[in-house]
C-alpha cells in the first residue's frame, strides 16, 4: 500500500504529462596572468638585504570574496520570468502540489539528484522556491517547460550542482513511486551562470513513454532548474535557449 508521500509523488508526476497533453490538444484545436616580473636585484648586482627586505611594506592579503546568502521568498518572485518578458509566451504559477516538498529515497542511490530535481527539490533543501510553468507562441508548438528559482546558501548550491553533474553521469534508470526512468544521459550544458548542467531522460508514466529534458544553472546562490516535455515530437524536445538565457539575465539584475 501506497504511503501518502508515494501518492504525492506519483500524482506529480502524473499531472506534467497530463499537461503537456492538454496543451497540446488546445494547440492542434487553435490551429540559454601571466607571472609578474620576478623580484629584481639591487643596482649593484646584489639582492637587498634581509633588513632593508624587512623594511619594504607588506601588501596586506587579498580579501576573500563572501559567499552570497540565500534569496527570499519576495527576491525569488521578483526574479522569476512572468507574462511579458518574452513576447507571445504565456506564464503560470506551479501550485503547491506540483512543488511537493517530499522526496522519496530511490534506488540506485546514484540517481537520487536526479529524482530530486524532478520535483524541484534537493538535498540539502532549497531555503525558499518559486515554480513555473510556460508554454510558447507557436500554437502547433506541443512543447511544454517547467521551470523552477531554488534559494541556497552559495556553498550549498555547489554541492547540489556538484551532486547532480555526478548523478547524470552514474545513474542509468530508476523508479519512483511506481513511476520508471531510463535512458538518463548528460547532454552538452550552457555556458550560462557560474555553473551549468543539462541531461535527458525518458520517463514511462502510467505506459506513456516521455522523453524530459533538463537544464540547470548555478548563478551565485540560486538554482535556476528547466525541464519540458513535447509528446507530440518527443525527437524535438528541449529547453529553448532563448527563456533560459532570459531567466538568468533577469535573475542575474536582481
Amino acid at each position: 500500500m501506497r504511503t501518502e508521500g508515494e501518492k504525492n509523488v506519483k500524482s506529480t508526476v502524473s499531472r506534467a504529462v497530463v499537461a503537456a497533453t492538454v496543451t497540446v490538444a488546445l494547440g492542434l484545436t487553435a490551429a540559454c596572468g601571466g607571472g609578474g616580473d620576478s623580484g629584481s636585484d639591487s643596482d649593484d648586482g646584489k639582492k637587498p638585504s634581509k633588513s632593508a627586505a624587512s623594511d619594504q611594506p607588506k601588501k596586506d592579503p587579498e580579501p576573500k570574496p563572501e559567499a552570497k546568502a540565500a534569496l527570499s521568498s519576495a527576491q525569488l518572485e521578483k526574479a522569476v520570468l512572468a507574462n511579458g518578458d518574452l513576447k507571445g509566451y504565456k506564464v503560470e504559477k506551479l501550485s503547491a502540489e506540483d512543488m511537493p516538498e517530499l522526496t522519496l529515497p530511490v534506488n540506485p542511490r546514484a540517481c537520487q539528484a536526479v529524482a530530486d530535481m524532478f520535483m524541484f527539490t534537493s538535498d540539502p533543501r532549497a531555503a525558499a522556491r518559486v515554480g513555473r510553468s510556460m508554454t510558447g507562441p507557436d500554437e502547433l508548438d506541443a512543447t511544454v517547460i517547467s521551470f523552477a528559482l531554488l534559494a541556497h546558501k552559495e556553498g550549498a548550491a555547489k554541492n547540489v550542482m556538484d551532486d547532480l553533474r555526478t548523478s547524470t553521469e552514474k545513474c542509468k534508470s530508476y523508479e519512483d513511486a511506481g513511476s520508471k526512468f531510463g535512458e538518463v544521459a548528460p547532454l552538452t550544458a550552457p555556458k550560462l551562470g557560474d555553473d551549468a548542467v543539462s541531461y535527458k531522460l525518458v520517463g514511462l508514466i502510467d505506459d506513456q513513454k516521455t522523453p524530459m529534458s533538463f537544464t540547470v544553472v548555478r548563478s551565485g546562490s540560486t538554482l535556476v532548474a528547466f525541464y519540458s516535455i513535447n509528446l507530440l515530437k518527443p525527437k524535438e524536445f528541449g529547453v529553448p535557449k532563448k527563456v533560459v538565457e532570459a531567466q538568468v539575465a533577469k535573475l542575474e539584475k536582481q
